[in-house]
């Protein structure tokens, strides 16, 4: 009887045990999904990137520009549904954004326009890799969509600059100060030694 009863009680014990881990598992699961849905949320709701351009120079770019139109359509298409969608979003843009080095219209190759880029780049790239952690920094996602923003004006407005700064009239005198220190084009100061003719003798010599 003892033996049985023994028998009951451990099987009773183990099937609370089995009955307490199933709930814990449970309720860290419902804990774990509400967290998933409130990080989705963060970031779905913070998903908005400036893609209009801010002026004439960024709106010609986007019809003569291939990388930089396909870069800011990319940005404009929201991701949908899911957190699995905006990870790989985030791929796609680190992929473009990397090609934005590539063809730069010759009025805009400048070093400022590129330092932009690389600034853009190393935003989007952060972006790529905190999105794709397991445990998603939503907070730092959604900083970083505010900082891509700011870097995507101030590349615009670089446009801007550079087309602003090319139609400024050239000052009087200014041209002609270009010239002379353009060394290609620099007038000899002084002329080579004309070699003497045979039997030539140097003026002011007397002949013997």
């Amino acid at each position: 009887m003892t033996t049985r009863f023994f028998y009951i009680l451990l099987a009773f014990l183990t099937l609370a045990s089995c009955q307490d881990d199933a709930e814990k598992r449970r309720i860290e699961n419902e804990r774990d999904a509400k967290k998933k849905e409130a990080v989705f949320a963060n970031i779905n709701n913070a998903w908005h990137f400036n893609t209009q351009p801010l002026n004439a120079s960024a709106g010609e770019l986007n019809a003569n520009w291939n990388e930089w139109r396909v870069f800011l359509n990319e940005l404009s298409q929201k991701p949908q549904s899911t957190i699995g969608a905006f990870r790989k979003k985030a791929k796609t843009l680190s992929l473009k954004v990397a090609d934005l080095n590539k063809n730069i219209p010759i009025k805009y190759n400048k070093p400022e326009i590129k330092a932009r880029i690389a600034v853009l780049l190393t935003k989007i790239n952060s972006l790529n890799l905190f999105v794709n952690l397991g445990d998603i920094p939503d907070k730092k996602v959604v900083a970083l969509i505010g900082e891509i923003n700011v870097e995507l004006s101030s590349l615009q407005m670089q446009f801007g600059e550079i087309v602003r700064k090319s139609e400024i009239p050239k000052e009087e005198g200014e041209l002609d100060m270009i010239r002379l220190l353009d060394t290609s084009r620099a007038i000899p100061t002084s002329k080579p030694p004309v070699p003497l003719i045979e039997n030539q003798k140097p003026k002011g010599v007397l002949q013997k």
